[in-house]
């Protein structure tokens, strides 16, 4: 057998493990959420006798639901508006003039040194601030999260930047544009692959993340997020896995329709620059 040959099979197994380490997790959820409780704690992998669908009924019956669903879309609707409104501009004003001013290089590394500082050094500092402002609101929150956000997409978008050709914004600046038509004509729809992929990775953390509105919105159960109203299944003694694997459902197919339409431009944003001309 040659190298080649070899080279096939261990892509071929390592294709096959990762799609069962992605499928199997998404078979237990979809299974145990149409199974009843007592069937749930019989078996996780086992088919259910029938379709039930009174877990997803319980769930949404369940007081808050609607309006906790709704604080975690206006969430991460906030931090997507911010993102596409900041990340691009502040962005491209350090791209273009970081190679000049030793400023936007500054401000560069400053916020790419943000990447590597974890949550758990700023945590208690940061609480103590925002709750200082009277911060510790779904606005407060939306804020941190585009504040975040800025970070991974300063860094990602920035080096998407460099990869423009300089001559497309030099005709446009011959044909009589200004700075802010040339962004608006020229570069922002040119950042919009890796912008979109800023967005779904961030859009994505803001809507499943627990530990934050945890910390920030734990006040009240009416400005609870939905992660934190998927933990009130969770009891001292007892957690019932098919009314949880439901409520974990139905959280997850907003996200998996948005990435199914933004696919494309999600795998274009990751490949694009990869390769030079």
């Amino acid at each position: 057998m040659n190298r080649t040959a070899i080279a096939g099979l261990l892509s071929k197994a390592l294709l096959i493990t990762g799609s069962l380490l992605i499928l199997l997790p998404m078979y237990v959820l979809i299974v145990t959420a149409m199974k009843t409780q007592a069937e749930s704690s019989v078996s996780f992998f086992s088919l259910p006798r029938s379709l039930y669908f009174d877990n997803f009924l319980y769930v949404m019956r369940t007081p808050f639901f609607f309006r906790n669903t709704f604080n975690s879309a206006v969430i991460t609707a906030g931090t997507v508006a911010g993102i596409i409104i900041f990340a691009p501009l502040t962005s491209y004003a350090i791209g273009k003039q970081m190679a000049v001013h030793r400023g936007y290089r500054f401000l560069y590394y400053y916020f790419t040194i943000g990447l590597f500082i974890p949550f758990q050094v700023v945590m208690i500092p940061l609480i103590k601030l925002l709750s200082r402002f009277n911060m510790m609101s779904i606005p407060g929150i939306i804020i941190l999260y585009i504040t975040f956000s800025l970070m991974q997409g300063v860094f990602l978008l920035v080096g998407y930047y460099k990869a423009i050709p300089p001559s497309l914004e030099e005709a446009a600046v011959i044909d009589g544009a200004s700075v802010i038509q040339s962004y608006l004509l020229i570069i922002f729809p040119l950042l919009k692959p890796m912008i979109l992929t800023v967005v779904i990775m961030r859009g994505l953390f803001s809507w499943n993340d627990f530990f934050l509105p945890l910390l920030m919105l734990n006040n009240s159960r009416e400005k609870w997020t939905l992660p934190l109203f998927q933990y009130n299944f969770k009891g001292e003694y007892l957690f019932d896995y098919s009314i949880a694997f439901a409520s974990f459902l139905i959280a997850l197919l907003p996200i998996m329709i948005l990435y199914g339409f933004l696919q494309k431009q999600f795998i274009s944003g990751l490949t694009s620059g990869a390769v030079k001309e």
